[in-house]
């Protein structure tokens, strides 16, 4: 009866998406909630219709496994203190793996820069290290 019950647990989607590995080889967090990276360049992408902006974003290549991956830069401004070759933090952004709003494939968020909260940079409470 167990051994009935552990198979047939597979057969459920949410189950198997929960234990099977390739879940964390498809993540480029392998199972973490933030990495660290270095930003490779600045780009704009443009918003899904019916809206129209260009949504400031960086490409990061990730330190522990050196996937790319595009991050978005939150904030009015706050990719002015983002420069290339910087060491970013990067977390989800907030649908567990699914692009957010009008911006298409954008999956992470920049959360710190340098070491330093990129909301603290934007308010002017902290300065960016010089290096």
């Amino acid at each position: 009866m167990k051994q009935i019950r552990k198979k047939n647990k597979w057969a459920k989607k949410a189950y198997k998406k929960r234990h099977s590995l390739s879940s964390l080889k498809a993540n480029p967090f392998a199972g973490s909630s933030h990495a660290k990276g270095i930003v490779t360049e600045r780009l704009g992408i443009e918003a899904k219709q019916p809206n129209s902006a260009i949504r400031k974003c960086v490409r990061v290549q990730l330190i522990k496994n050196g996937k790319k991956i595009t991050a978005f830069v939150p904030s009015d401004g706050c990719l002015n203190f983002i420069d290339e070759n910087d060491e970013v933090l990067i977390a989800g952004f907030g649908r567990s793996g699914h692009s957010v709003g009008d911006i298409p494939g954008v999956r992470f968020k920049v959360v710190k820069v340098a070491g330093v909260s990129l909301k603290a940079l934007w308010m002017g409470k902290k300065e960016k290290p010089r290096t």
